[in-house]
């Protein structure tokens, strides 16, 4: 069953710095169907996924006769080499690890068209192929999973031996036929420690997650950040890594293969003034190359302020005082006005409530006037409580 063309893709693999790759056949992944239409009754998909479950499921749906899939895997960096410089009362936000470097949605792209192009070279045009990263039908992980990759984590992510969940995976669908690899065990046992330390309570611990809760999901988010989550999102401005950096498997990986993943200090942890009045041209050459700019400024713009609220930066009030009077947005004026109320609870002033109740009388989007209110009705408790 094409056993010397498997070997000779995976060699070609390693020399094209693929660091990981299996084969599994392209039967529906019929464990995964009550998953997904649960998860999506109960309201627990981000809506970033396909839309269509089917799809997702039976990889015959998506491609004309589909005989193999080959899932691929890249390991990426873990920890900075190059930190950026410590400056008292300097203030930086953070962009989770799988954001760090060149978007992987390019680099993976680029590394499966080698692949393929190897692969049609050796067994002809006849072949067929359908690559997809991320945000195509199939499930990621599941793919990884049966294809001997490594196993599907208590956190949902792919835990590989080598590189721990530090991996960016892609797949293939292909109408050639190939010996499918042995999927790997569950390895988790016992362990809980991701979701112990999940701080929204998002893991439902079996692999599965309610991505509604995720903090991950929150950064990338448009509107307002519920408040429940402002707080726990500290200053990681795009995604999370709690998860993974708990994970015991993780302890020690920090891969360094490929340079296009290597993160650049000053925009994987930049300066939060700055970027509440960044251009949409200085924010695209800054964060462009980035998976996490595929939203745009708006909301890395709204974390920063979080960010900000969050370290109780009250050297910031001046600049985030300046948002509130100019910026053109009204959810980014009502988050800048919670971050203003929330950084000055220990010293409210009379002037600052002067300012935001002026401020608020301008509003007339039902949020952004309840996000005022409820600034306006804090510092306005703590100065009752403060004068008498």
């Amino acid at each position: 069953m094409n056993e010397e063309l498997k070997q000779k893709i995976i060699r070609q693999a390693e020399r094209i710095g693929i660091n990981k790759i299996g084969f599994t056949h392209a039967d529906p992944f019929y464990d995964l169907e009550p998953k997904l239409h649960a998860q999506q009754e109960k309201g627990h998909h981000s809506g970033f996924e396909h839309k269509i479950i089917e799809e997702r499921i039976y990889p015959e749906k998506i491609f004309d006769q589909p005989q193999s899939i080959i899932a691929i895997a890249l390991a990426y960096p873990s920890k900075m080499s190059r930190k950026p410089p410590r400056v008292k009362g300097e203030r930086r936000g953070e962009f989770a690890r799988a954001s760090w470097g060149r978007d992987y949605h390019e680099i993976l792209s680029e590394k499966m068209d080698q692949l393929i192009a190897y692969i049609r070279s050796e067994a002809g045009e006849d072949v067929r192929f359908k690559p997809m990263v991320d945000t195509g039908e199939l499930v990621d992980v599941a793919v990884a999973q049966r294809a001997g990759l490594g196993f599907i984590g208590r956190n949902g992510l792919l835990i590989t031996e080598e590189y721990g969940s530090y991996v960016y995976l892609g797949e293939i669908i292909t109408n050639i036929p190939f010996e499918p690899d042995k999927e790997v065990a569950f390895g988790c046992g016992d362990c809980t420690r991701c979701i112990d330390a999940c701080p929204t309570d998002a893991l439902l611990g079996d692999g599965r997650m309610n991505a509604k809760c995720c903090l991950s999901f929150q950064t990338q988010t448009k509107g307002y950040m519920p408040k429940e989550y402002r707080r726990q999102m500290g200053h990681v401005i795009y995604g999370c890594d709690i998860c993974q950096i708990v994970c015991p498997y993780n302890k020690g990986i920090d891969s360094h293969f490929h340079e296009e993943m290597e993160p650049e200090s000053e925009n994987t942890n930049p300066k939060l003034k700055p970027l509440l009045t960044i251009s949409n041209k200085e924010f695209k050459q800054a964060f462009g190359p980035l998976a996490g700019s595929w939203r745009g400024k708006k909301p890395i713009q709204r974390n920063a302020i979080i960010a900000l609220a969050n370290y109780r930066d009250f050297s910031a009030v001046p600049d985030l005082l300046n948002v509130i009077d100019n910026d053109p947005r009204p959810m980014i004026r009502g988050t800048a006005a919670w971050a203003v109320a929330t950084i000055v609870k220990k010293r409210p002033t009379d002037d600052i409530l002067s300012f935001l109740e002026e401020a608020a009388e301008k509003e007339s989007e039902p949020e952004t006037v309840q996000e005022f209110a409820e600034a306006i009705q804090d510092l306005k408790d703590r100065l009752n409580r403060k004068n008498s």
